[in-house]
C-alpha cells in the first residue's frame, strides 16, 4: 500500500465512519502529508505498512527544530490516529508512535474581549452599506450564541426556532445541539433577513443558508475572519481577534456572571467538561470576587 492510497482510505474512514467535518479531515490529512513530504525530501522509500519508530522519531526530531511544542503535539496525535486506523483495518500490527510521547504544552488561555470592546466592534459596523446589517447580525450571533465559525456559516433558516427562543446548531462530527438565542440577537437576524437578504438573488443550493455573500452564496470561513479583522482595525483594537474570540468571550462573560459550567458546556457543544473548564482560569480576579462575596467567612 502506498502513502497516498492509505491517506485517501483514512480520509474516507474519517468522513464516513467517524462523521467528521471536512475541515477536521483536512487538518488530520496535513499532519500525514508532512510526514510523506519529509520522507520524499530525504529519499526514504518506505510504505506506511513498513515504517518503524526510528524513522518517525527522526521526523519528530526534525519537527522540533521548527515548531513549538503545541504544534508538535498536534502532529504526533494526528499520526497516532492514522496508524491506529491502519491497525484497526489489519494492515499493521503495531503503531510506530506508541512509545513517542508528546511534549508538554501547558494550557493556553483563550483571548477574550471585554463587554466594552464587543460593543465597540459592533458599533464599528457601517450600517449604510447593505452588508452592514448582515455583519452586525453575524457578530451578534457569534457572541450571543457562542458559535464556531463553521457553525455560523452553516446556519440554516430551518435551524431558527425564534418562537421557542432556540437555534439548532450542527457542530463537530455533525452533532446537533440546541442553543438559546437572546431577543437582541433574534432582532438583528430578523432585520437582516427582512431588509437585506429578502432582496438578494440567491443561488438555489443556498436557499436555506442564513448568511450569504453579495452573490447569494454561502459565506466562507475566510470571509468571516476578514470581516472581524477589518472591524477590529476600524475600532482601533490592538488585540489579535478572530471569530473564535467571540466564542471565548461568550463563555467567559457567562461564567463571570454566575452561569453554571455544565450549562456553558452544553451551549458550546464540548464533549468533555474538561474543555470547558479552561474558562475557569481566564479571570482569576473574578473568582476572588466570588469568594469574597459568597463565602460564609468572607
Amino acid at each position: 500500500m502506498k502513502w497516498h492510497q492509505a491517506l485517501k482510505d483514512y480520509q474516507n474512514y474519517l468522513r464516513i465512519e467517524r462523521g467528521l467535518s471536512e475541515n477536521t479531515i483536512i487538518n488530520y490529512s496535513l499532519d500525514i502529508k508532512k510526514l510523506i513530504q519529509w520522507l520524499e525530501e530525504n529519499n526514504i522509500s518506505i510504505s506506511p505498512l513498513k515504517i518503524e519508530e526510528k524513522e518517525v522519531q527522526e521526523f519528530i526530531y526534525q519537527l522540533a527544530k521548527k515548531m513549538n511544542a503545541r504544534s508538535q503535539s498536534r502532529i504526533i496525535s494526528g499520526l497516532k490516529g492514522f496508524f491506529n486506523y491502519l491497525i484497526f483495518e489489519d494492515y499493521r500490527k503495531t503503531n510506530p508512535l506508541e512509545l513517542i510521547e508528546s511534549p508538554k504544552t501547558g494550557r493556553k488561555l483563550p483571548d477574550t474581549l471585554s463587554k466594552e470592546e464587543i460593543n465597540l466592534l459592533i458599533e464599528s459596523v457601517d450600517l449604510s452599506l447593505p452588508q452592514g446589517e448582515r455583519n452586525r447580525a453575524i457578530l451578534e450571533t457569534l457572541y450571543g450564541c457562542g458559535l464556531r465559525v463553521s457553525e455560523l456559516t452553516g446556519l440554516k433558516l430551518s435551524d431558527l426556532y425564534f418562537e421557542e427562543g432556540f437555534i439548532q446548531v450542527t457542530g463537530k462530527g455533525n452533532k446537533q445541539r440546541f442553543v438559546p438565542i437572546a431577543p437582541i440577537t433574534m432582532k438583528y437576524i430578523t432585520i437582516y433577513l427582512s431588509e437585506i437578504r429578502v432582496h438578494q438573488e440567491i443561488a438555489k443550493e443556498f436557499n436555506d443558508i442564513v448568511f450569504l455573500n453579495r452573490r447569494g452564496k454561502k459565506l466562507t470561513r475566510a470571509m468571516i475572519f476578514t470581516i472581524t479583522k477589518q472591524l477590529a482595525d476600524k475600532a482601533g483594537l490592538r488585540k489579535t481577534i478572530s471569530p473564535h474570540t467571540f466564542r471565548h468571550s461568550f463563555a467567559t462573560h457567562l461564567l463571570e456572571n454566575g452561569a453554571d459550567l455544565r450549562a456553558i458546556q452544553q451551549m458550546l457543544g464540548h464533549e468533555s467538561i474538561t474543555t470547558t473548564e479552561i474558562y475557569m482560569h481566564v479571570d482569576r480576579r473574578h473568582l476572588s470576587d466570588v469568594l469574597l462575596k459568597y463565602h460564609p467567612r468572607r
